[in-house]
């Protein structure tokens, strides 16, 4: 991002969940690519949950190298995915960026997010996935949903599940995200778009897990996707016709 104008201010912060052996390289990349985007940073840990593993205790070690690392312990959190509220909540900077604590996304890709703001003068600027680096159940679950919530909602971003997300701050503080499932992500949007955000897309890279497995199923995910999308479709319908 030689020559180019960073942003004023930026929150950047991962939902980790059983996710220990990423903790440090997504809190060091954070750090390192933050402060070639904008001027000022704020890095936070968000425990999403009672992590099986040392989770909590790599974020805690980490915040002895990084003082000003801000860590949200959710660990009775019952919302699943939808802990990412909490991260929203604690960021304070002018543009808030998150991505997965599992590392499937390139933070190098961040810069292209940066690029595409300053470019298009974007609310929001959403990354779809290239090639989604899933087993082939996840795949298959995974379009079928996006192709069944782009009719249900239609939605202005093509890829939905793609958490790899800039946001400005401001439009986020004036919503209110009441899903309490993996519906939270459709919501984000929808809410944004209620306030008549400007999107933006790039193409980001999508890996292989490299710690541990999902938190679900492919299957699992999405039935939980379509009970709480269905909910969430008539709660946003009946709002509109009041």
């Amino acid at each position: 991002m030689s020559e180019m104008v960073k942003l004023k201010s930026l929150s950047i912060f991962f939902p980790f969940y059983n996710d220990a052996g990423t903790v440090e390289d997504q809190i060091k990349g954070a750090y390192k690519i933050g402060n070639q985007v904008a001027d000022e940073l704020e890095v936070i840990a968000l425990h999403g949950g009672n992590s099986k593993d040392d989770t909590y205790e790599r974020i805690l070690a980490l915040k002895t190298r990084y003082s000003d690392l801000k860590v949200v312990n959710k660990r009775d959190n019952k919302e699943g995915y939808a802990v990412i509220k909490h991260g929203f909540q604690a960021a304070t900077k002018d543009w808030v960026f998150y991505t997965d604590g599992d590392a499937q996304y390139n933070l190098e890709d961040l810069p292209l997010l940066v690029r595409k703001q300053i470019e298009t003068g974007a609310d929001v600027v959403n990354g779809y996935k290239i090639k989604r680096k899933d087993n082939l159940a996840r795949v298959f679950f995974g379009e079928i949903y996006r192709m069944l919530a782009q009719t249900l909602f239609r939605l202005p971003i093509r890829d939905v599940d793609c958490d790899f997300r800039l946001i400005n701050n401001k439009i986020l503080k004036e919503i209110t995200l009441e899903s309490k499932d993996a519906s939270i992500l459709p919501e984000l949007i929808i809410e944004l778009t209620l306030k008549k955000a400007k999107f933006a897309e790039v193409p980001v890279r999508h890996g292989p897990r490299i710690y541990g497995k999902s938190n679900y199923t492919a299957f699992s995910l999405i039935k939980e996707k379509l009970i709480g999308d269905w909910k969430l479709f008539w709660k946003i319908k009946s709002r509109k016709n009041k």
